[in-house]
């Protein structure tokens, strides 16, 4: 399953990093603290998080994440953007909250 399939089957509003759409995507990763996403997150995983500065790419490029979701409607800020479209990792946003966003994404990618 790659990026865009899995933001229009969860209405996931793409706010930047579009190039990187047809990252596949290996697994998902839940978690707002960036010490434990460096450490346990694998390359290809989408991310979801409600951080929203740049941070949060450099560890998305260091991981080799196929994108980052951004939860309870949280905006991210012009520095991540900027970065996400940079690296060409898609930056998705959702009103969800983060234990719903998680059981629907992992739903999806075992199911696919």
């Amino acid at each position: 399953m790659n990026v865009k399939e899995i933001a229009e089957q969860l209405n996931l509003k793409v706010v930047s990093g579009a190039s990187g759409l047809s990252n596949m995507i290996s697994g998902g990763y839940t978690s707002d603290l960036m010490s434990d996403v460096i450490a346990n997150a694998e390359n290809g995983n989408i991310w979801i998080t409600l951080q929203t500065h740049k941070n949060v790419m450099a560890i998305a490029s260091l991981k080799d994440l196929a994108a980052v979701i951004v939860v309870n409607n949280q905006q991210p800020e012009d520095d991540m953007i900027s970065q996400s479209n940079e690296e060409g990792i898609p930056v998705l946003v959702t009103n969800e909250a983060t234990f719903t966003i998680s059981g629907k994404v992992f739903n999806l990618i075992n199911n696919h």
